[in-house]
């Protein structure tokens, strides 16, 4: 595979600062343009990353930044928003009009191939603003004609730094008991590192081609209930002298008032109602690991017992093992 040319939008955060790294390393040029430069200063050091502070929801900048590229990534995703019908204004502007932006400014710059991180249950029916939006986000994309598209769909992701298992492993250390809303749905976690592969493999990989018009669904070997994840999440953050934290399961009307205190409160809420009403569909893949092709150089995801540990729990991560595994790309 020859030497590409990527722009990555949405390349500072923990999906995507991975993903730039790996294509770096790989002796790809990659271009991640930013709002505030201070936020991806840990990718200004890798070979062949140039960083761009600039506005990718201006369409004559987004246009200047997509022309040359031989592909453009987009992972901008956000989980909270204002309320709206089909969804609020934060959930248009991120996962439906940057999208549509994207594809124009691809179509005039003659720009074919896009990788595009969407999300497992988006459907412009679904049952929350956030499965709404990010179907939307689907269809405008698929809406222009030209493209060279590849979606992926994975469930929830974790790894080092992840907003997931570390946040519900942080209650544990405060709260002597979790009330838990949404205890039953289930999830089946997939590896960044494993996510980072498959996009890398589709952008540049051997058999990045058999990718293009495809929708991948990523998740990874096993499937947990939300409650099933906490405790887990509190076991290997060794809470409690190991045993976690008392899980309490709140029913459906107390969940949401639950999360209506946690949206008033400062800062952004560790569980929203739209969070709520996107649990009422599992995030788990329709098949038996799909997405996991050779195309996209997974043959076996990394199962959630292999990696957690090794950076929940703070006597693992003292050692060499721990602390090489934690921060390796795969």
């Amino acid at each position: 595979m020859q030497q590409q040319n990527i722009l990555v939008i949405g390349g500072s955060g923990f999906i995507g600062s991975r993903l730039v790294n790996a294509l770096s390393l790989d002796h790809h040029f990659v271009t991640v343009p930013t709002r505030r430069r201070q936020r991806a200063r840990h990718l200004v050091q890798l070979p062949l990353v140039d960083v761009v502070e600039t506005d990718v929801h201006d369409d004559a900048k987004l246009a200047k930044l997509v022309a040359g590229r031989d592909a453009v990534v987009n992972l901008v995703g956000i989980l909270q928003g204002k309320r709206g019908q089909p969804y609020g204004a934060d959930f248009a502007r991120a996962h439906v009009d940057l999208p549509r932006r994207i594809a124009a400014a691809c179509a005039q710059q003659g720009v074919r191939r896009v990788v595009h991180m969407s999300a497992l249950g988006a459907d412009s029916n679904g049952p929350s603003m956030y499965l709404r939006s990010k179907g939307d986000g689907e269809a405008a994309l698929k809406a222009q004609a030209g493209l060279d598209l590849t979606l992926f769909r994975p469930s929830v992701v974790f790894g080092p730094e992840d907003n997931f298992l570390n946040t519900f492993a942080s209650l544990q250390r405060v709260f002597p008991v979790v009330p838990l809303a949404g205890a039953k749905t289930r999830f089946a976690p997939v590896y960044v590192g494993d996510v980072v592969t498959a996009f890398a493999s589709s952008l540049v990989g051997p058999q990045a081609r058999d990718t293009l018009g495809q929708t991948y669904e990523l998740c990874g070997p096993n499937t947990y209930t939300l409650a099933e994840l906490v405790r887990l999440s509190g076991q290997w953050a060794r809470v409690g002298g190991g045993c976690g934290r008392s899980i309490i399961p709140l029913p459906d009307a107390l969940g949401r008032l639950q999360a209506l205190m946690m949206e008033l409160a400062p800062g952004e809420p560790v569980m929203s109602r739209d969070n709520l009403d996107s649990m009422k569909v599992d995030s788990v893949c329709s098949g038996a690991m799909p997405g996991f092709v050779p195309a996209l150089g997974v043959p076996q995801p990394e199962s959630l017992e292999a990696i957690a540990p090794t950076y929940l729990d703070p006597k693992y991560q003292e050692s060499e093992y721990g602390s090489m595994r934690a921060t390796a790309g795969r």
